[in-house]
């Protein structure tokens, strides 16, 4: 008797011998290219990453060691406390962050926390090892295409896999979770898929919109299963944590990631529909001066518009008379990295499980399409102010799921298209209510760096204004007078810059070799000196005018931190920012008449730039 056909498939019978010979067995040569191919991976990307400390492994294994140290999460969104934290791991200099990750990426990373950071990463990298030997052999079992096929398919997407194993990155892992649970409901175990993907939600986001691909297709196992699954996460969350460090992810980091969650919001090299959108129509003075267009209004109605299209078209398309389990899981991952506000070239990697299982449905013309659409998107692109890899990302999107829009009545797309822009233009209206609050829209904007991505910590002197920087391998002081901003960099990372008690000098803390230092740097002679002090803790900033007169602090109460002058002489207290983003590290002006301070608001959440506010009233 003959097999009975793949559920997941639906191809015909003489489209399925042509698969077969295609895919199994694989021939000599091929099993030949595989050990090559392999052995070229091994030479070269892993023995890279396995030498070189490089981020972005850092950044896990810091988080992984915080959580074992049973650190605050609100602190691992903290660029300057993650950095110090990075140095007392071991990592020397690195420059890293854990933003925009959840609450419980690093937890695959926690227990190799007892070994050192490059040991950790190699152990690392092994198992990457196997998780992609182990997706291309399950992407073998559920399709016609041998093991053979779908590794060389994989090692075509070279450039993806190098910067996996050089950085030590998580996305091999990941594309191991999402086959798995394809494999899971390959195999009608519909619960199981549903846990798997539950997982890679609470992990890395990816797995959020299978939810809706559960209940499009009415799988309610794998609903219930994903649901039971992410509540679990959350609680465990909660547990290491606690309520309201997951709070404040929820209401403050989540939203702020979605919104775009990229170090560099307006960076060509991000090939996101964010970015794309941010760098044509959004203005900012040091990364982004010469916009296409300043378009605030459009670029909040567009950003809402697309993304709600996006996932609006995904859920009525899927399970239509045409599609398969396959292709509609398929769709879903491409959709989710097409929604990422945050990729780069190893993100890619993930595009090979949706390519190989819509290989398995597609016509000759469709599959070489496919496949060098994988190809193409795993490879640095030129010229990236285009955004190609954008606009090819969102062509596999539309030849996905061209075939399923074609079963729908034509008033559902049109009624859709009108609801969403709708919702979108009232989302608009609504951020730029928030816009309207930011310090940019009211205050000068002080010591424009181009390409400059943080800069606070602000303290004025009679020798001039010095804050906290990032340089190219570490953070640095900078020290800006009338006619120039001077770079001061020392061997480790220069951070916190406070007045001394001098008046003239500078405080600050020299975190190198796994240890903090208090320094003192004299302005009049240029030279840094060691001090005897501890260095104090980390805590919400409050500074006295000069005059005495003012008190300018931190807020936290209303949501976002914001900057609050109380009148001493009254007690009237006023708001002096507002936008849904962080404003902090106040500092005043020798003759008190201005607040200089730090902001986050129009850039990457925790990476500010300076603004120069009056005092209420002398705005003039």
């Amino acid at each position: 008797m003959n097999p009975p056909p793949d559920p997941g498939s639906a191809t015909s019978p003489k489209r399925s011998r042509r698969f077969l010979r295609a895919g199994k067995p694989s021939t000599p040569a091929m099993r030949i290219a595989v050990i090559l191919t392999f052995l070229f991976l091994i030479a070269t990307a892993v023995r890279t990453g396995w030498t070189t400390p490089e981020t972005d492994f850092p950044n896990y294994y810091t988080a992984a060691r915080a959580l074992r140290q049973g650190q605050p999460l609100r602190s691992y969104y903290d660029w300057t406390w993650f950095a110090r934290q990075m140095n007392y791991a071991g990592n020397g200099t690195q420059l890293g962050a854990y933003t925009p990750q959840t609450p419980l990426t690093m937890l695959p990373m926690a227990p190799l926390t007892g070994l050192p950071p490059q040991r950790a990463k190699q152990i690392w990298l092994l198992l990457n090892l196997g998780f992609l030997l182990a997706t291309v052999w399950l992407l073998s079992k559920v399709t016609r295409f041998s093991f053979a096929v779908v590794w060389l398919l994989a090692f075509c997407g070279y450039f993806s896999l190098r910067t996996n194993f050089e950085y030590g990155q998580y996305y091999v892992f990941l594309l191991f979770l999402l086959t798995l649970a394809f494999y899971f409901l390959h195999r009608n175990n519909e619960g199981w898929s549903g846990v798997i993907t539950g997982i890679a939600f609470a992990l890395k986001l990816y797995g959020g919109p299978f939810l809706l691909y559960f209940a499009a297709r009415r799988q309610w196992k794998a609903t219930a299963g994903m649901i039971v699954a992410a509540l679990a996460l959350l609680a465990l969350a909660i547990v290491l944590f606690s309520a309201p460090d997951i709070r404040y992810y929820a209401t403050q980091i989540l939203p702020r990631t979605l919104e775009g969650g990229s170090i560099d919001p307006y960076n060509p090299g991000v090939p996101t529909f964010s970015t794309f959108l941010r760098h044509n129509l959004m203005a900012e003075p040091e990364l982004n001066p010469h916009p296409f267009w300043q378009a605030p209004q459009l670029f909040f109605f567009l950003r809402t518009f697309i993304s709600l299209s996006i996932v609006a078209f995904l859920f009525i398309g899927t399970n239509t008379r045409r599609s398969t389990p396959r292709h509609d899981f398929a769709w879903f991952v491409i959709a989710a990295v097409l929604l990422s506000t945050s990729t780069a070239s190893y993100t890619f990697i993930v595009l090979l499980l949706p390519v190989v299982l819509l290989l398995e449905e597609s016509p000759p013309w469709q599959s070489a399409l496919l496949a060098s659409s994988f190809v193409l998107l795993t490879l640095p692109l030129r010229p990236a102010w285009l955004f190609p890899k954008v606009w090819l990302l969102f062509a596999l999107f539309i030849l996905a799921g061209y075939r399923n829009w074609r079963q729908m009545p034509r008033w559902l797309p049109l009624a859709t298209i009108a609801l969403i822009a709708l919702f979108s233009f009232l989302d608009a209206k609504h951020h730029m209510l928030a816009y309207a609050k930011e310090p940019a829209q009211h205050y000068e904007h002080a010591f424009v760096q181009p390409g400059a991505i943080f800069s606070s910590f602000p303290v004025v002197t009679p020798a001039g204004a010095f804050y906290q920087s990032m340089g190219k391998d570490r953070y640095i002081l900078r020290w800006a007078q009338v006619d120039r901003n001077q770079e001061l960099a020392f061997p480790g990372h220069a951070l916190h810059p406070r007045l001394a008690s001098n008046g003239t000098s500078i405080y600050f803390e020299l975190v190198a070799n796994q240890k903090s230092t208090m320094m003192e740097f004299n302005p009049n002679n240029g030279r840094a000196s060691t001090l005897s002090i501890l260095v104090p803790a980390d805590s919400p900033i409050s500074v006295v005018s000069p005059d005495g007169k003012w008190v300018a602090s931190e807020s936290i109460e209303n949501g976002p931190t914001q900057i609050v002058l109380r009148d001493l002489g009254s007690g009237t207290q006023t708001i002096l920012t507002g936008g849904n983003c962080n404003n902090s590290a106040p500092a005043w002006s020798l003759d008190s008449k201005t607040v200089l301070f730090a902001s986050d608001c129009g850039r990457a959440f925790g990476l500010p730039t300076l603004y120069l506010a009056p005092l209420p009233g002398n705005k003039n």
